[in-house]
């Protein structure tokens, strides 16, 4: 939850959130200070994205901006791929969480889940690209999978779990 919605905002309403610009690399946004929008606090700050190898790594960072409307994406999505056969519709969702501090002192964790992109929706759990994206340990779409096995394998759950390991480490 960023600082500009929900209960952080009314905790901290003089405070802004400040917003990427879409042309940074996954995490490069975090690193460099995007997640510090609240300057005497901790902040943690996630760039994900779903990354197509056909498409050159596509949608990538712009995942969520690549079209207005999780339908739309996902159709703008199949549509770029086409023909393409199964085999080269491999696709993977990356995430990378950055904990920053006051000060500057950030960490930061990477998670992946590969699988391949369908050729259809299918599932009617989920968000964004669930329902076409077939994670390889699970042999469903996101959207079809229970929520327990989704965050088993979840790009998201593993960063989490790594930024975990790294901050008990430290």
């Amino acid at each position: 939850m960023g600082v500009g919605r929900g209960p952080l905002a009314r905790r901290f309403p003089g405070r802004r959130r400040r917003r990427g610009d879409g042309r940074l690399l996954p995490g490069e946004r975090a690193r460099q200070g995007e997640g510090r929008g609240v300057r005497d606090l901790p902040a943690l700050a996630d760039d994900s994205g779903l990354e197509v190898e056909a498409l050159g790594g596509a949608p990538g960072v712009c995942s969520a901006r690549w079209a207005p409307t999780d339908a739309a994406r996902v159709a703008r999505l199949l549509a770029a791929l086409g023909s393409v056969p199964r085999a080269a519709r491999r696709a993977c969702f990356r995430c990378v969480l950055a904990l920053a501090w006051p000060g500057g002192d950030a960490v930061t964790a990477h998670g992946t889940c590969r699988g391949w992109i369908a050729t259809a929706p299918s599932g009617g759990g989920g968000f964004g690209y669930d329902p076409v994206f077939v994670a390889d340990e699970l042999g469903c779409s996101f959207a079809a999978a229970s929520p327990a096995d989704k965050q088993r394998v979840s790009h998201r759950a593993r960063a989490a779990r790594a930024l975990g390991a790294r901050l008990a480490a430290s």
